[in-house]
């Protein structure tokens, strides 16, 4: 049996063709580099059945990925995270038909180790031996522990306010750790001078082609978990923007396997207000972003002010009749509440900006009556401690509990 039917990377840009037995980065063109299968081959050999006996992780689906033997796997149990209906949520904001995507229940409490777990084992398969990257702390953490999993060292930068706790991940995964004064484009920068002066592999946000791969499969598990039946409408929280690129990859993957039939989603770009590249963009019409100077926003993992992949978002916007939309911070973190209270669910800052985005979508009557919307929870709120502020009673030894009357409807 074939594991892998990867057949080569393509510079989405230039159309230059390369290896993928090889380690690469950009294209010579300075483009992402993205992969492509054997479609004729794995039409004829794969199919949807057989996936009902499968381990529900994200190597049910290793025939569209890049890892071609089994062996360089490296892996800690993710993916297939529940798609849960949000019915009292979804009431409140007239949304009848609303699910999320919960990601914080994969390892390392966020969708980034996907990313990782595809990207670290092909980097394996490839005779990576260290490698190097910015972050703003989640996906540092995550291929920091995936790269210990497979004994691969990793150089870490992140900014100095990034969340503690990820910074103790990466810590505790024996990474080189450092911290930067700055933003992720200023880490970026150290990253590029290191990658340069000790031929470090330079993992940064779509500088390798893998990570990609691994993130796509959060519209493949959506996919088979509506019974490949897409939905209407699909809204990511976008930083770097790379879950939005694989998704809409993901989609038109299985279109051309002819597992799914119709229309795309309408795929939205969910951002902060203080943090706003691709938004700005797409209100231009214009297919790359500027940078955003001065960014800033408590959705730390969307604080990208200028990102590589920017045209493949805006492409997958504009090809899907999606759209861009700003959630400033206040807004974001009420509607954290709002979820925790309504649906017991305690989503990231990201996450909870993309349920704030579908209220408002749905006011303007961008999201219609009856459409069947998505949204993608990134990660843990418990991964965001210092974003919730609450004032709490305490009581005395010997103290008794004085309940305040229901208020009256």
């Amino acid at each position: 049996m074939t594991y892998s039917y990867v057949s080569h990377l393509y510079c989405p840009k230039c159309e230059a063709v390369y290896d993928t037995k090889q380690q690469h980065q950009l294209c010579t063109c300075g483009s992402p580099l993205l992969v492509d299968y054997d479609w004729d081959k794995l039409k004829a050999a794969w199919k949807p059945e057989d996936l009902l006996k499968r381990e529900p992780n994200l190597w049910r689906y290793h025939e569209l990925l890049p890892v071609e033997n089994e062996t360089n796997v490296v892996s800690q149990g993710e993916g297939m995270t529940p798609l849960i209906k949000m019915p009292t949520l979804g009431q409140d904001m007239d949304v009848v038909n609303l699910y999320m995507k919960d990601e914080g229940l994969v390892p390392t409490g966020t969708f980034k180790a996907r990313g990782a777990a595809v990207g670290i084992s092909k980097a394996k398969e490839v005779g990576v031996k260290e490698f190097a990257m910015p972050t703003n702390g989640n996906a540092g953490a995550a291929w920091a522990l995936y790269g210990a999993k497979a004994g691969i060292r990793s150089t870490i930068v992140m900014p100095k306010d990034a969340p503690k706790i990820t910074r103790n991940e990466v810590a505790l995964s024996g990474a080189n750790l450092y911290l930067v004064n700055g933003l992720i484009s200023d880490a970026g920068k150290i990253v590029g001078q290191a990658v340069k002066d000790f031929g470090l592999y330079d993992v940064s946000t779509l500088k390798e082609p893998y990570r990609i791969e691994g993130k796509k499969t959060m519209g493949l598990e959506i996919a088979e978990q509506m019974d490949w039946k897409m939905p209407d409408v699909i809204l990511y929280p976008t930083g770097g923007g790379v879950g939005l690129i694989g998704i809409y990859k993901a989609l038109n993957e299985l279109k051309k396997l002819g597992w799914v039939e119709g229309d795309l989603p309408r795929l939205v770009a969910v951002q902060a207000t203080g943090c706003a590249p691709i938004v700005k963009a797409w209100q231009e019409g214009k297919n790359e972003s500027e940078f955003w100077a001065n960014s800033t926003t408590q959705a730390f993992g969307i604080n990208v002010p200028k990102a590589l992949g920017d045209f493949l978002v805006l492409e997958a916007i504009y090809k899907t009749q999606g759209c861009a939309i700003a959630i400033d911070d206040q807004t974001m973190l009420d509607e954290q509440e709002k979820v925790a209270r309504l649906e017991g669910s305690f989503v990231c800052p990201e996450g909870a900006a993309v349920f704030a985005a579908i209220r408002q979508l749905q006011k303007e009557g961008w999201i219609k009556n009856g459409e069947t919307v998505v949204a993608l929870n990134t990660g843990a709120g418990i991964k965001y401690p210092d974003t919730v502020s609450i004032d709490v009673p305490t009581l005395e030894i010997g103290d008794s509990i004085r309940k305040e009357p229901a208020a009256k409807n």
